[in-house]
């Protein structure tokens, strides 16, 4: 497999510190009465006009999110999502679907110069729903090949027993299911360029760090961040799963003291999620202002954090 050019997407430093913001269901939610496609197009604008200048790049999607890659700062990278947002509740296996009306090569048209995928993937769930997602997968793959553009892709593993992904029930069984994840989908017969993963552990319950019950101390968790980091021979970045600011920034250094050679982030709703809670209570303009004050901060003191500890691509 040819190695593609990661360039438009890192900062000068060879490291993602990109932005997250390809989300439509979950900012749905978020904005709750604003709900609507013009509020969620406009709020996305202006993440991208106000955070681009300080991102190596950007991940928008095409359904609510061009007018935002319109807004970015010329030097920040595009990435687009491919998939519909969430999976399809009606049938076991939280299956993936593509965008109906897109293509990888309709998506570099439009000036993407990386495309992402996201999967949720059980390790533990059968080979026929696990065969699927590798078929799918692969197919994005060939595809993003033949176009010659990067192939992100996003896991989010879970359990199918178990509904609650952040209660300390999943947390025990979240490194195992990570790690295999990783390795599975690193295999060259998938053609990713950079996996968008979770940490191995959810912060919120390793001993010191976070503040929920301790399911691991901080020996056992810089062991599952070691053994992450042996899973894989490709780059891979670290998503923020919707934890804290300050929460994250931590887990960049554990990982990083823990022997991680994770390349950067590509980071969503820790950096702006508290401008759709103004945007809701207060209006557009605190909205905004958020951004410009705490949102620059969130993503200031997170590059900082990140071009000390993520290793960068060469």
């Amino acid at each position: 497999m040819t190695k593609k050019d990661l360039s438009k997407l890192l900062d000068e430093n060879g490291v993602f510190s990109a932005i997250a913001i390809d989300q439509r269901g979950a900012l749905e939610r978020l904005l709750k009465d604003y709900a609507n496609e013009e509020n969620i197009s406009s709020f996305k604008s202006l993440v991208s006009e106000i955070l681009t200048p300080y991102g190596s790049s950007i991940l928008l999607d095409p359904e609510y999110g061009m007018e935002a890659a319109r807004k970015k700062d010329k030097d920040a990278g595009l990435i687009l999502a491919y998939e519909q947002t969430g999976y399809e509740k009606s049938v076991p296996g939280r299956l993936p679907r593509l965008i109906e009306n897109q293509s990888v090569q309709k998506l570099k048209e439009k000036g993407a110069d990386a495309i992402k995928i996201l999967i949720y993937y059980d390790a533990d769930e059968s080979d026929e729903i696990n065969d699927k997602k590798k078929a799918f997968v692969e197919r994005i793959g060939s595809e993003c090949e033949t176009e010659d553009v990067p192939f992100l892709l996003e896991i989010l593993t879970y359990d199918s027993h178990i509904t609650d992904e952040k209660g300390p029930e999943f947390a025990k069984l979240r490194p195992n299911k990570v790690i295999r994840a990783m390795n599975s989908f690193s295999e060259p017969r998938y053609k990713a360029d950079v996996l968008k993963v979770e940490t191995p552990v959810n912060m919120n319950y390793v001993e010191g760090l976070g503040d929920k019950e301790v399911v691991y101390t901080q020996k056992e968790a810089a062991q599952y961040f070691e053994e992450q980091n042996n899973s894989t021979n490709l780059p891979y970045i670290f998503l923020s799963g919707g934890i804290s600011a300050d929460l994250f920034n931590k887990s960049l250094k554990f990982a990083k003291d823990s022997g991680s050679k994770f390349n950067g982030v590509l980071c969503g709703r820790a950096t702006w999620k508290g401008a759709t809670e103004t945007l809701v209570t207060d209006g557009w303009d605190a909205s905004e202002k958020w951004l410009n004050d705490i949102g620059l901060q969130n993503l200031k003191a997170l590059n900082q954090v990140n071009q000390i500890n993520a290793t960068p691509i060469k």
